[in-house]
């Protein structure tokens, strides 16, 4: 209903002229149009797509182009375009094509870390990162960039040969095979199961590979793309083992964010070798069998509001007046609510780990030496813990990695 009623009004604005075609002022309308439906339908493009333009062709004629993937975006612009007497040669493409895509409409992961970015463009902004083993749904392809959705459901550009383009059957067959993963920060994968032997490609903690057997000191590991190599057995734990392992208590948590301090902070990082602000959040709470969402904005929205209003509006800037955290819970800061740009961890008695060029340990004190100059900006809280696989976008690794309806469809 609240979409229909922007339309009407979308269209009764815009109505009363009609546009003549190849006319500055029709684009400049169709500019219009299209940012309201993007607001309308696909407001946020972590979540969405929503990509239309239009050009200028040299014989004059207009052209529109594009791709989404919300099919009422589409059905409502061409009722706003046909309203408004637009007329060009329009292809809006509503994606995934699967028979576009040749049917490989899903992917993993095939790298210790691979690199997205808002642009197919190596010089777009860097948006997030995966860990090898994550599973992907795709897009779409273009010029040797693939759009693809993350595990908790974040759209943005990959290079394509970082990842393992599937079938329906060959995801399935690969969700379904025995797994390892990796439990120390950094490995390198071995062509034999021998330490001098040449290097396939270095591992990260928490990458998850296919189990091919172990022998002896050694394991047998497979990446999605093909390649095979040995890491040592110690290493590694089959993924059911390390899933049921998973306690994500606070003390555990805490424990593993302390392991990261001194990690370097990187801008959309989110693994053991760098990480931002929210990569840190995310990253600690994976390895404790957690996924969370990917940005700060997104992660303050989710699991159980904790109020901070006493600290935050009242500005009681002392420990009485964080009595609501707990070890664990998540603590935003920004402009206001609405406007958030940095997240840390709560530790307990004022104090909380961080990143924010590197990972270390401040706090909300004024009175403290190590005083966070920020603090006062902080506006918000949420608990993680015990709000899993709840319907509160908080998921279980297993959850997302085994049966995600973002990958699936479902």
């Amino acid at each position: 209903m609240r979409k229909s009623i922007i339309l009407v009004a979308l269209v009764s604005l815009l109505t009363g002229a009609c546009c003549s075609n190849g006319s500055e002022k029709t684009i400049e309308k169709f500019n219009q149009i299209a940012k309201d439906v993007k607001k309308a339908y696909a407001p946020d493009s972590r979540d969405e797509t929503f990509n239309v333009s239009i050009e200028k062709d040299d014989d004059g004629e207009l052209n529109i182009n594009g791709y989404t993937t919300v099919p009422a975006a589409k059905d409502s612009l061409l009722q706003a375009l046909k309203a408004n007497n637009i007329d060009a040669d329009i292809d809006i493409e509503i994606i995934p094509d699967a028979e576009e895509l040749e049917g490989k409409v899903y992917a993993v992961a095939a790298q210790s870390v691979i690199n997205f970015r808002n642009e197919g463009d190596y010089a777009a902004e860097a948006a997030t990162q995966c860990l090898m083993g994550a599973p992907l749904k795709v897009l779409m392809n273009e010029d040797g960039w693939t759009l693809a959705v993350t595990p908790e459901g974040y759209h943005a550009w990959v290079s394509s040969s970082t990842i393992a383009r599937m079938t329906a059957e060959e995801f399935a067959k690969y969700t379904a095979a025995d797994k390892v993963v990796l439990t120390v920060k950094y490995a390198d994968i071995k062509e034999a199961p021998d330490a001098s032997s040449q290097q396939v490609c270095d591992a990260v903690w928490g990458d998850v590979m296919l189990d091919l057997g172990r022998q002896g000191n050694w394991w047998k590991v497979g990446i999605a793309d093909g390649r095979e190599g040995y890491l040592p057995a110690s290493v590694l734990v089959t993924f059911p083992d390390w899933v049921a392992s998973r306690k994500p208590t606070p003390e555990n948590i805490i424990a593993t964010a302390k392991t990261m301090i001194g990690v370097p902070y990187m801008w959309a990082a989110t693994s053991v070798k760098a990480m931002d602000c929210s990569g840190f959040t995310k990253n600690v709470y994976y390895l404790n069998g957690i996924v969370l969402r990917r940005d700060a904005s997104q992660q303050c929205k989710t699991g159980d509001d904790i109020d901070v209003s006493k600290y935050s509006v009242d500005s009681v800037y002392t420990r009485e007046a964080l009595a609501n955290l707990q070890m664990g819970d998540l603590i935003f800061f920004g402009r206001n609510r609405d406007r958030i740009s940095h997240v840390g961890m709560y530790i307990g008695d004022g104090i909380f780990i961080h990143e924010a060029g590197k990972v270390h340990i401040s706090s909300l004190i004024p009175e403290d030496e190590n005083y966070y100059t920020g603090s006062k900006r902080l506006q918000r809280a949420c608990r993680i813990i015990g709000n899993v696989d709840c319907g509160k976008n908080i998921w279980s690794v297993n959850e997302l990695y085994t049966k995600n309806p973002a990958i699936w469809g479902e």
